[in-house]
Formats: structure tokens, sequence, C-alpha cells
């Protein structure tokens, strides 16, 4: 087991859960990709072109939440902010996952005006699956993992969900994960993200439409066939046979389970999973089991999921 975990692998976009979820509960599954735009509780360090930033401790991921004590939370707000010192130190208030502390640092003068030698941004695009939607709270989640800025979990200030359609396939192959290209629709915003969690997203939503089923619990899920409802062709959501191949219930909370595509006309069009597939329910009798996370880099026809009932456990929490 430990051979198989360390297998390198990365999202298709610990916490110990106490919370219940009912004994028996349906919902819809998904399947649809959605386009995802949420801004950051705070502004978020990518990179550095200068290296008194990097000198003075701030690493990629970081986020920059005060300059001097005054609360930022706009790449404008950070910018006004550095312009206002005209190069005189500052104290950046920084954090870090769960750590808050302090950084000192002076901008340098340029022909654009005073700059900290960092890339930065306050929001994240993209497009990611649908898992499933319950019509009794119009509650949905997505992805079956969190979205991640640099090594740590996105603290979320505000999410919008937008309707999306595949325009185009980066087929997967051994050391390059593929990815799905997709392109947001007219028609605004169809919801909103309220949770950024290590399980996956979640938030409100239009309705879904079609048939609900139960969700299955940990303890129903088996190695054998399965399939997954994923959207690879424009808004068309398909079904697509897998097999379940092991199973870690009690490994990392979004790598439940080892999952193999065998379906062949998926095999053919994307090459197995790919990025933008995260989320993709999987069912099997009949039962919603969990959602598509990973793919392994060595083996695109292979990645990893989560157990619905980490999900469903991790929405109540939140909630």
């Amino acid at each position: 087991m430990k051979q198989v975990m360390r297998t390198a692998a990365v999202l298709v976009l610990a916490a110990v859960l106490i919370c219940q979820v009912s004994a028996v509960q349906t919902v819809i599954p998904g399947g649809n990709t959605i386009g995802l735009h949420m801004q950051t509780d705070g502004v978020s360090v990518v990179e550095f072109y200068e290296k008194a930033a990097e000198n003075a401790g701030l690493e990629r991921g970081d986020l920059i939440c005060a300059v001097n004590g005054e609360s930022i939370q706009t790449v404008q707000e950070l910018t006004q902010a550095v312009q206002k010192v005209e190069g005189k130190p500052m104290r950046l208030t920084v954090r870090r996952g769960e750590r808050e502390f302090g950084v000192t640092l002076a901008a340098t003068r340029t022909q654009e005006g005073w700059r900290l030698g960092i890339f930065v941004r306050d929001s994240i695009n993209g497009i990611g699956t649908v898992t499933y939607y319950d019509p009794a709270t119009g509650q949905f989640g997505a992805l079956g993992h969190g979205v991640s800025d640099g090594n740590q979990l996105l603290p979320l200030r505000s999410g919008d969900v937008m309707p999306s359609a595949v325009a185009s396939v980066h087929r997967g192959k051994r050391g390059e994960p593929g990815t799905l290209q997709g392109a947001v629709r007219d028609g605004g915003t169809t919801g909103e993200i309220l949770e950024n969690t290590p399980q996956g997203v979640f938030g409100r939503m239009e309705p879904l439409s079609g048939e609900a089923v139960e969700v299955a619990s940990a303890s129903e899920v088996h190695t054998g066939d399965a399939v997954i409802r994923s959207n690879v062709r424009r808004t068309q959501v398909e079904e697509f046979s897998v097999r379940i191949r092991a199973l870690y219930p009690d490994e990392e909370s979004d790598r439940n389970l080892l999952l193999e595509i065998t379906d062949p006309e998926l095999l053919e069009l994307t090459g197995g999973i790919v990025q933008g597939m995260s989320g993709s329910p999987i069912l099997q009798n009949g039962k919603l089991v969990g959602a598509v996370t990973h793919v392994l880099i060595d083996d695109p026809t292979r990645g990893y999921g989560i157990f619905i009932e980490n999900m469903l456990k991790s929405a109540e929490c939140a909630a």
C-alpha cells in the first residue's frame, strides 16, 4: 500500500472530521463541468522576480493580508499601499497555512513605480466537475479536493459558479497529464462557492436536472466494475466504464480508491483521466460512491478518487 501511495499523482485542480452524515441520503450525480472564479482572502504570492522579497522570508503561496497594519484583500489595494510609503520599509502581515507572521520589506523604485519584486494575484479561475447536487438543500459539491495556491489551501473570500463547455481536449500521456480546455458560456453566474476544503469545494447553485440516487457508505464500496459521469465533449455528460482496483479507507482523505479507466471511447478521446475531470462522480451498483480526484503522472489511465462519504462529511462540517 505504501508503495502505491508514493506513485506520483497530480490533482485533476490533516483535518479530523467529526460531523455525521445521514444514514440514507439521495443526491443527483453531476458530471457537468462548471467555471470557477474564486477570490482569495488576501493577496497570494505567485512568483519572485527579485531576490529581496524571497530573502526577507516570503514563499510562493503566502498570503499578504495587511501592510503596516492596514488590511488588504486585492492586488490594487496592495499596489496602492506600496506606492503610499515610497520605498520606506513596510511590515507585511503574512499568512502561511494556519500560521500568521510579519515580514519587513522595502520596495524598489522602477519606471512603473515602487515594486516589491513579486508577482501576486487575488483570484483564481478554472473549470472543474460537479460531483453532486442535493435538491433538498440546493447545495452542490465539486472537485473532490481543495483548490490550492502554492502548497496551501486557498483561503476563500468569495466565489462564483458559471456555466461552461469543453472546447477541446489535450490528451494525457505517460509523464504529461492531459487537460480539458474549457470556456465559460454566456448566462452569468449560476451559483456561489461558499467553502473550499481539502475534500472539495461546496456551495449553492441552480437546480441540476437528473434522477437522484442513493449515496453509498465507504463500507459498501468494493473493487470491481463501476462507471464515471464526465463532460468531455461540449456540454454533454456521458457515462464511461472504469474499474476500482484498490481501496485505501485509512489513507489521505482524497485518495481513498485507485481507479482505472477501461472505456475504449474515453481512452481514445482523452487518454484516460485528465485535469478538469476532477470531481467526476463514480457510481457502482446504482449508488454514488465517490469522485475522481487525481491522475497518475506515469499512467494516465489510472488515478485516485475520494469516497463520497468523506465529501459529504466535509460539506456538513462546512455548512
